[in-house]
């Protein structure tokens, strides 16, 4: 394998490693944004008792 592609090879990496880096990051900061919502829709655990049992779809 030539220098050049040694290169190629990893740039790529450098690539994909970002990107996955980027979408882990976005993934955890929805799941704590999710949870804030939870702890601070009061409305949700009425909802959630009123609509128990019922079948929306």
């Amino acid at each position: 394998m030539t220098t050049h592609w040694v290169h190629i090879t990893v740039s790529y990496a450098l690539v994909v490693g970002g990107f996955l880096a980027l979408a882990i990051a976005t993934m955890a900061r929805h799941a704590a944004a999710k949870r804030r919502l939870a702890q601070l829709d009061t409305r949700a655990a009425r909802r959630g008792t009123e609509t128990r049992g019922k079948d929306w779809a």
